[in-house]
């Protein structure tokens, strides 16, 4: 069995696409909290109020750090996903906090980010364009057959 970790952006069906292609693979995946709203506000549904952006931001950070850096851990495969919408600092510190770890790390991403993240698709063990391609690594990585 595989066990593979989604990151990265949350407006598109990327992860949907990538779970979807790859059924009938001995693959379980797990990933963040993709609700944007639930991530962002945890931290103080759970701890309390804060008055101050920074903290109700920085308590949300800290506890869903805790989801992401045991689903990295416990991951053989990392695949991070770069979309068009926002910075996705948070991605670009999952592949990082995954290569130190020494996961196996697909990035994934369209040509327009290539030069801006060349420097995490060096750390990865493939860079893909497209979730299709994504599958096919996995079911390569499984079964050892070509799409």
């Amino acid at each position: 069995m595989l066990n593979v970790y989604l990151s990265g952006e949350i407006h598109t069906d990327w992860r949907e696409q990538i779970t979807e292609g790859a059924q009938g693979l001995d693959i379980v995946f797990s990933g963040p909290v993709t609700d944007h709203a639930a991530s962002d506000d945890c931290g103080v549904a759970i701890l309390g109020a804060e008055a101050d952006k920074f903290w109700h931001d920085h308590k949300g950070a800290q506890i869903n750090a805790i989801r992401t850096r045991k689903g990295i851990a416990d991951a053989d495969v990392v695949v991070v996903r770069f979309g068009d919408k926002y910075k996705q600092w948070n991605a670009a510190f999952d592949a990082g906090y995954a290569a130190a770890l020494g996961k196996s790390l697909i990035i994934l991403h369209g040509a327009d980010h290539a030069h801006a993240l060349k420097e995490v698709d060096a750390a990865a063990l493939a860079v893909a364009s497209d979730p299709a391609q994504v599958v096919d690594i996995l079911r390569y990585v499984l079964t050892a057959k070509l799409p």
